[in-house]
C-alpha cells in the first residue's frame, strides 16, 4: 500500500474527504518526526512504539575494495509492535 492507496482508505474508514484524511496522515507524520528529533517517543497503545535508536560508531568494510572505513554513530528511527497488533496477526 503506498501513501495514495492509505489517505484513500483512511477517507472510507473515517467517512471523511480524501483531502480532510492527507492532512490528518500529513499532522501525524510531523508529530511523530518532531517528537523523535527531540528524542523522544509515541506511544499508540495497543498498537506500537515509534522511538529513537541510536547506533554507535564502529569500523566496517567496503565490500568493493575490502578496505576498512569508520562509519559515524548516527540515529533511527525504529518501530516496535504492540500485543495487540501482533496478536491479531497471530491470529
Amino acid at each position: 500500500m503506498n501513501k495514495t492507496e492509505l489517505i484513500a482508505a483512511i477517507a472510507e474508514q473515517a467517512e471523511v474527504t480524501k483531502k480532510d484524511a492527507e492532512k490528518v496522515l500529513k499532522a501525524f507524520t510531523d508529530v511523530v518526526t518532531a517528537e523523535l528529533k527531540n528524542d523522544g517517543k509515541v506511544q499508540l497503545v495497543g498498537f506500537g512504539t515509534f522511538e529513537v535508536s541510536t547506533r554507535e560508531a564502529r569500523e566496517g568494510r567496503n565490500p568493493k575494495t575490502g578496505e576498512t572505513m569508520k562509519i559515524e554513530a548516527s540515529k533511527a528511527p525504529k518501530f516496535k509492535a504492540g500485543k495487540a497488533l501482533k496478536d491479531t496477526l497471530n491470529a
